[in-house]
């Protein structure tokens, strides 16, 4: 039976979700098909070369240990090291430079900027949204005029992002396991975001968020496309996670999860005999 070597911080807090009781679930379903041990992120090097495949799961923000991330994943370049999700994404797994990318390209997300001398492709509101580039579940955001702007950004490192404040209608996020969707949940009450239910997507929402999955062409694993409704009527872009998106595994119905554990299953079995 091969090995994984299971990534997830089980006291990492994180408000209005618990990792630790998805990731638990989770485990106890991957532990019928492979022989699994859970490990620390900060701890991967000393375990992962006694296994298959890493598993990168419910890890936290990496921010909070950026040192060992940056090495873990110099290792995954260098090394022989087998990952879930594969470390060739162009998304969050990397920090949210990719919204840039994204907004120069046209593509439909929350334009974002990284300095000033680029405002002018940002629209005209009353507040912006500041952010660090490496930032995840809404550490360092702050709300700013544009009057303030100037005194939340550093011209040098360039280590933050700007957006307008959208007021949008609710978020809604698509999961795919290698470019398969698999379900979509949204918030009907925006001001409680992880009170989630089941959504329904039309094909023009599925074609928007598979647009995203394949520019990020992963070789195997789990994103989650995270959006919002604008007062238009337009889905955009509010992160790509490709790294260790939360999956709300708990909030589905008993079919849909069981099937999401079945397509997860076949995916770490392709990635092992990659």
């Amino acid at each position: 039976m091969q090995t994984l070597l299971f990534v997830t911080d089980l006291y990492y807090e994180a408000k209005g979700r618990n990792y630790y009781e998805e990731d638990l679930f989770l485990t106890s379903k991957l532990r019928e098909d492979f022989q699994l041990v859970l490990c620390h992120p900060e701890d991967i090097e000393t375990f992962e070369k006694d296994f298959d495949l890493i598993v990168f799961r419910n890890a936290g923000p990496v921010a909070n240990f950026k040192d060992k991330y940056v090495a873990f994943r110099n290792r995954v370049a260098v090394g022989h090291l087998k990952t879930y999700n594969s470390f060739v994404g162009k998304a969050d797994m990397n920090g949210k430079e990719y919204l840039i990318e994204l907004t120069n390209a046209q593509f439909p997300v929350i334009p974002t900027i990284d300095t000033l001398e680029s405002l002018n492709k940002l629209p005209n509101v009353e507040t912006y949204i500041v952010k660090p580039k490496d930032g995840a579940d809404s550490i360092g955001l702050e709300f700013a005029t544009k009057e303030e702007l100037r005194d939340k950004m550093d011209a040098k490192s360039k280590n933050t992002l700007v957006q307008p404040f959208i007021n949008f209608e609710y978020e809604v996020s698509f999961y795919f396991i290698d470019k398969e969707f698999q379900y979509a949940l949204y918030a009907p009450d925006k001001e409680k975001r992880w009170e989630l239910k089941e959504y329904v997507p039309t094909e023009a929402d599925l074609a928007f968020a598979k647009r995203f999955v394949e520019w990020n062409n992963l070789d195997w694993g789990i994103q989650r496309v995270d959006a919002c409704r604008n007062e238009q009527g337009e889905l955009l872009l509010v992160e790509l996670e490709d790294l260790n998106p939360y999956l709300s595994l708990l909030e589905l119905p008993e079919e849909t999860r069981q099937n999401f554990v079945k397509a997860m299953k076949k995916s770490i079995q392709k990635a092992l005999q990659a």
